[in-house]
């Protein structure tokens, strides 16, 4: 199939998933419902399908790639997905007009394809190139597009409205995708997907001792993750009325540049009190 029909036929089931999800909207709120999960029952359902299929099969799969493959290798393979990323990364800091990230994004990538054995070796960190992991739902978050509602996605997981939009976007920017060898591209999802949820058996084990309601506890956690990272670590607090940060941004521009002009007049005002006989 040519890549562009493919990449065609992914974007349209994922509008199909989408209005699937707005369609659902308002039909499972309560009164104890939390606002920014209105389709609490809906995802919950699919949350324990993914939880089946992970105990059945990913989970043990991933234990098994733990145990087998050593450390060295299994940091690689972990540091040539995440080199992958940073590209993306760049391009989305990019559309964000945020420069140093941007650029530094794009310099791991380079530094490490090039002279980190394709990206297996993360020489960029040893020089200090700090790493700004950024994808489509940052950006549209960045520039003011809400959230929406909390989605659960079949085998893909926890998600928003408009993370779940950005999707094909993100499939575009990923390299491994637009692979036209199917085998290789088929085998790369696998490893990274199963590199993935080897990272993440510590966490897990975590939440299974720790966690009352785990899928409340995986909700929060995402959401907070997601509104951190369109916010650079920095989100407003709870109480003030969210806004873009882009506008965010701009208030900061408007606010220093106000201060800036208020001190040269000030500073012009003394001089001319000073020439005064």
């Amino acid at each position: 199939m040519h890549p562009m029909i493919r990449q065609a036929a992914r974007a349209k089931s994922w509008a199909g998933l989408v209005l699937l999800a707005l369609a659902l909207t308002g039909c499972a709120t309560g009164p104890t419902a939390n606002p920014q999960d209105p389709l609490e029952p809906f995802n919950r359902g699919v949350y324990q399908f993914n939880d089946a299929v992970d105990v059945a099969v990913i989970k043990p799969v991933a234990t098994a790639y733990q145990d087998v493959l050593p450390a060295p290798m299994r940091r690689g393979v972990r540091n040539f997905f995440a080199n992958l990323q940073d590209l993306w990364s760049g391009v989305n800091n990019a559309m964000q007009f945020k420069g140093e990230p941007a650029a530094n994004s794009f310099a791991r990538f380079g530094v490490n394809t090039f002279i980190g054995l394709g990206g297996l070796v993360d020489v960029a960190s040893e020089l200090r190139l700090e790493r700004h992991t950024k994808d489509f739902g940052h950006t549209l978050g960045y520039w003011g597009v809400p959230p929406g509602p909390y989605l659960v996605l079949p085998l893909l997981g926890p998600s928003t409205l408009r993370d779940t939009a950005a999707l094909p976007v993100d499939a575009q920017g990923n390299l491994v995708s637009t692979l036209e060898h199917i085998p290789a591209r088929n085998s790369l999802t696998v490893l990274r997907l199963v590199d993935t949820r080897a990272s993440l058996l510590g966490a897990s084990a975590m939440l299974e001792a720790v966690a009352l309601d785990k899928y409340t506890f995986t909700r929060d956690s995402y959401l907070q993750r997601r509104r951190s990272g369109i916010y650079d670590g920095n989100p407003p607090d709870d109480g003030e009325v969210e806004k873009s940060p882009v506008k965010q941004d701009l208030s900061e521009v408007r606010d220093r540049t106000r201060a800036w002009v208020k001190t040269i007049k000030e500073s012009g005002s003394a001089d001319d009190e000073k020439e005064e006989p």
